[in-house]
């Protein structure tokens, strides 16, 4: 395979990028070309050779309009409420000629609300990973004069999208890419978009010879794959119970929720057995009803999932909470899938 190399330049920031080779069909002889063929006649009259007679004939060559996408790689996984998750794409001018590139990214399968801002990068050093170089160069929204080679010229693209904070644990969305052919030929500026000529010209004729894509048709001047995004987050559920530890009149024989007694608060974080990623910085805020007071040293972290077996820890911050109220404030170690983790501790009611 030989490895072609050009430079274009990139819409929006205009910058020059490089192009490698991608395994394809040869694309024959480029558009616009020239090709004559001439005739010589000899023949003899009464014996003698005469001058040969001669013609010729010349035609040229029209554009073959050829495109590919193709989704780089396996899905990427996800968590909700990332921004800037990406998706990489090889997009490939197999045409007869240089051609600008219209692209556009949409979704195609997925809950809407819960992904958007899809924007396009030049992935310059081709390594499937968008760098703070190629960020601070800008998004783009098409390839200019993406030349023509026997084997195809490839262009790298990665596609950033951002996921809401709604998405749930195995939720997939399909993110279509778009590579749609228009005219080359001035640097910096979308061409028109071809299209297949109704006739034969003395000129430069175009035939659309693309195949069908994810979300396009065969002939239609345009060529579209479908690349994935995995959602692997956290199922978390939150529980609060209280029990009462004594009271002054019963103590601690079926003591009853009155002025003076103790109760105990138990605030349980579980993460699903099914979930695909473990929960991270959890920390616990509650604020307590102005009908208590907090025991002093009584913040239990790390518990199970029946509020037991923790260790000291948190802290109590009087009036910052919602309205003046006290705070109880703990962290809790990372909650794997299966796992429950619990903070409990102690109030008198007054």
């Amino acid at each position: 395979m030989k490895t072609t190399k050009q430079l274009l330049g990139a819409v929006s920031a205009f910058a020059l990028v490089a192009m490698t080779s991608a395994p394809a069909l040869a694309q024959g002889t480029s558009a616009g070309s020239t090709i004559r063929n001439e005739v010589s006649v000899t023949y003899n009259v009464g014996g003698v050779t005469q001058n040969a007679a001669t013609a010729s004939d010349e035609f040229t060559v029209d554009q073959k309009v050829n495109v590919l996408v193709n989704f780089v790689g396996s899905a990427t996984v996800v968590n909700p409420g990332q921004d800037g998750a990406a998706i990489a794409f090889d997009v490939t001018n197999l045409s007869n000629s240089t051609v600008d590139l219209d692209l556009a990214a949409a979704l195609r399968n997925g809950t809407a609300g819960n992904i958007d801002n899809f924007r396009i990068y030049l992935d310059a050093d081709n390594d499937g990973v968008l760098s703070a170089v190629e960020e601070a160069a800008g998004p783009i929204t098409f390839l200019d004069e993406v030349g023509n080679a026997a084997n195809g010229v490839t262009v790298k693209v990665i596609v950033l999208a951002d996921i809401g904070l709604g998405a749930a644990n195995a939720d997939i969305f399909d993110v279509t890419l778009t590579a749609n052919a228009h005219a080359g030929g001035t640097v910096g500026t979308l061409g028109t978009e071809l299209v297949e000529s109704a006739g034969n010209s003395s000129g430069i004729d175009t035939v659309l010879f693309d195949g069908q894509g994810d979300t396009d048709q065969a002939r239609d001047g345009a060529f579209s794959d479908t690349g994935t995004y995995t959602v692997a987050g956290a199922v978390v559920t939150v529980a609060k119970s209280s029990r009462v530890v004594s009271d002054p009149v019963n103590f601690e024989n079926n003591p009853k929720a009155i002025p003076g007694a103790t109760v105990e608060y138990c605030i349980t974080v579980a993460n699903a057995a099914g979930a695909a990623a473990e929960a991270t910085d959890v920390a616990v805020t509650d604020d307590l009803p102005f009908d208590v007071t907090f025991i002093a040293n009584s913040i239990f972290v790390n518990g199970d999932g029946s509020c037991a077996n923790g260790a000291p820890g948190g802290s109590f911050s009087e009036g910052t909470g919602v309205s003046g109220k006290d705070q109880v404030l703990g962290d809790l170690d990372n909650v794997a899938a299966g796992q429950t983790r619990s903070l409990y501790f102690r109030v008198v009611i007054d």
